[in-house]
This record gives C-alpha cells, structure tokens and sequence, in this order.
C-alpha cells in the first residue's frame, strides 16, 4: 500500500521501519525533521517535510504522535491531501471523545478514521508484536488489516468509533493497579528481609502472576526504573481515564490514588522513569 506515517519516535519509528520491511510504499514525517531523515536513510524510505506532503495521495495514514491536540492538527492537515477513500489509523492514546471528532471530520472529508491505540510498549513495537485494540468501521480496519500486522500480533475490533480508546483505557486502569500491588510486595520482601529472588520464584508461578511481575520484579527490587513505558506518559493517559469516568460514572478509586502516587514519583524527578518506579517511593527516605 502506498503509505504514509506521522511520528516516528520511540514507537512509531519501529512500526514505520516495519511496513517499509514488509514492501509498502511508505512516506514518514516527524516534527523534528532531522529525526524523520534519520529514519528515512536507515531504513531505505522517504521522508517528507510537511504532513501535507506526506499524506499527497496515501491510501493509509498512520498517526503515532503525542496527544489530542497533536492527533486533531495532524489530521486536519492531512484529510484534504489524502487518496478518496483513504484510512487514517490512529495509535495514539487520547480521548474517545476526539477520536469520535476525528471520525465524524474524516466521513465528511471522503475518508475513514480508526481509533486504534495499541498496548506492548516499545518492546513491541521493535519486535512487531503490539496488541491494537480498534474503533471505527469494521470493513475499512479489515481493509487495511493486512499492512497493520507488519508490527502487530493482534488486531481486535472494539466497536464504534471511540471503542478502541475506551478500551485502551480499561488496560491502563488494569496495569495501574498490578504495578502498585508490585511495588508494595517488592517492598514488603524487601522490608521483611527476604531475599526477593527467592520470593519471586515462589510466588511468580502461582496466583501472584503477572506480566509485570516476570518483567519487573527484578528489575523494580534493583531500583532500575529505564524500560520503557515512562511516568509522564502514564499519568497523561490516566488523566484521560480519569475524565472520562467524570463523564460516565465509572467509579476509579484505586486508578485515582495510583495517578497520586505517579505525581509523587514526577516530584521526585522520575518523569522518564518506567512505570514499575512506584516502587521507588516506598523506598526509606535518607
């Protein structure tokens, strides 16, 4: 497919270094020009300088940037320069309620919009093996489907346009919640004088298991908090679950005591830290 794709930072850079591996066609911008012409001379692509340029024609756009804001300028941008009928598919974690603005701005234009936030991090954006969670219409995801398993291992569609955000934040409320668990069992076994090799072999294959726990438990007991997913962008996307259960009535208690304690970890300079660093603050205060 002739492809273009906005954003080409931590996550985006491997995705778009994927469907340029897999034989599409494909044009990539980023803001910072310098960063897309890097990418572009590594993997043998063009990069353009302008959203405009990059969209010229593409029958999929594909968006990895930073926020609402970010998402709702990129695609105003790009909606008129796009081939008719053209699928813009959004990996951007923002609100339903844009990525339903953004929907309603494509139909009108001749085009069709996909929320489709994605969850694995930038292991698995590197390693192609990112989990999209998708709204929007069924027949233009199934369409373009088979270029988005170029980094994906699964692809699930939610629902209507703003299902895939929604969904993407029921997996944040989830994560924040085992992370915190970890943290205090981490110090729990620390502050009992275990040895927590030996407790994370006891307990890892039982009940207690987790995804974090095979990957940060370790790591977290170490007081190494540098793998990827950062605080800031955790408390930006809990800020978004958080508005919405304003909307809805979701009731979040434990979701809006971790984003406290994510504050807590900001102020205590970890703002790039990996998420596992809630457990930096239950450490003894020198």
């Amino acid at each position: 497919m002739k492809i273009a794709f906005a954003g080409l930072g931590v996550m985006g850079a491997p995705m778009a270094r994927h469907l340029v591996n897999a034989g599409h066609q494909v044009v990539g911008f980023n803001r910072t020009p310098a960063k897309a012409q890097a990418w572009a001379e590594a993997v043998g692509a063009r990069a353009a300088a302008t959203v405009s340029e990059a969209a010229q024609g593409a029958e999929l756009f594909i968006l990895c940037v930073g926020n609402d804001d970010d998402v709702r300028a990129v695609v105003t941008e790009a909606l008129p320069h796009l081939a008719e009928g053209a699928v813009i598919v959004d990996h951007t974690t923002t609100s339903a309620k844009l990525a339903r603005e953004m929907a309603q701005a494509a139909a009108e234009a001749g085009r069709v919009f996909i929320d489709a936030p994605v969850s694995g991090g930038q292991a698995g954006a590197e390693n192609g093996q990112l989990s999209v969670m998708a709204g929007g219409e069924a027949e233009a995801l199934a369409r373009v489907e088979p270029a988005l398993t170029a980094y994906s291992k699964a692809i699930k569609h939610m629902g209507p346009a703003g299902s895939g955000q929604l969904t993407k934040m029921v997996n944040q409320i989830a994560i924040a919640g085992v992370v915190q668990g970890l943290a205090e069992a981490v110090h729990f076994a620390q502050v009992a004088g275990l040895d927590t090799d030996a407790v994370f072999e006891a307990v890892s294959k039982g009940a207690a298991q987790s995804w974090q726990m095979d990957n940060r438990w370790k790591t977290a007991a170490q007081g190494r908090f540098d793998f990827g997913f950062a605080v800031d962008w955790m408390r930006k996307d809990l800020g978004l679950v958080l508005d919405e259960a304003r909307s809805n009535g979701a009731r979040l208690a434990l979701t809006a005591l971790v984003d406290q304690f994510y504050a807590e970890v900001q102020a205590m300079g970890g703002n790039r830290w990996d998420t596992s660093s809630l457990a930096a603050r239950l450490q003894p205060k020198d």
